[in-house]
């Protein structure tokens, strides 16, 4: 569940642009997260449905410059939301596979149209070297995985592809040491 927000008014305690920090011409302030701000990351992934006065409480620092740290966190997409982690494995898929794909010139619209239709296209990333996309997808079992790749194939607009198949996942998508990082320097 999102925090409340709390309104403040620009250069006040509350303001989601600290007094004195440089901003861009699109408002974004330019300077990295704190410390506060890392841990207040850290107490939000670790703890996501904590309220904004919880927070506060084991920070200990005030309801209100909470609130403008999560506002500015959200306005500068370092915060990109508070839904819950699915796990696909947990709901049926347990079969993870990577797919690099080479399209044809003038087709990364359509093909990206295409991808988004996938329900078991979990990812799609534009990359440089061999092959022009990289899409992480799931499937019900190695025999599904055919069918979920055909699908994915099945467009005009793919020329090539090389699956490989996920076998275990050692260091699962993580944040927080980076964002300790950020925080430290």
């Amino acid at each position: 569940m999102p925090p409340a927000h709390v309104p403040s008014s620009p250069g006040s305690p509350n303001s989601a642009t600290p007094q004195g920090a440089s901003t861009s011409p699109a408002g974004s302030t330019n300077d990295a997260i704190d410390a506060l701000d890392g841990r207040l990351i850290r107490l939000l992934a670790e703890e996501p449905r904590i309220g904004v006065l919880e927070c506060s409480r084991r920070l200990q620092v005030a309801r209100g410059t909470v609130q403008a740290r999560l506002d500015r966190l959200q306005a500068k997409g370092v915060i990109g939301g508070f839904g819950p982690e699915v796990d696909p494995a947990a709901i049926g898929y347990p079969v993870t596979a990577f797919a690099t794909l080479e399209i044809s010139q003038g087709q990364g619209a359509d093909v990206r149209a295409h991808l988004a239709s996938v329900p078991e296209v979990l990812e799609l990333h534009t990359i440089t070297g061999i092959g022009d996309m990289l899409v992480r997808i799931v499937a019900r079992s190695n025999a599904d995985l055919q069918r979920v790749i055909d699908r994915v194939l099945g467009f005009d607009g793919i020329v090539r592809s090389s699956t490989a198949i996920v076998l275990e996942n050692p260091v699962p998508y993580r944040i927080l040491p980076l964002v300790d990082q950020a925080a430290a320097e």
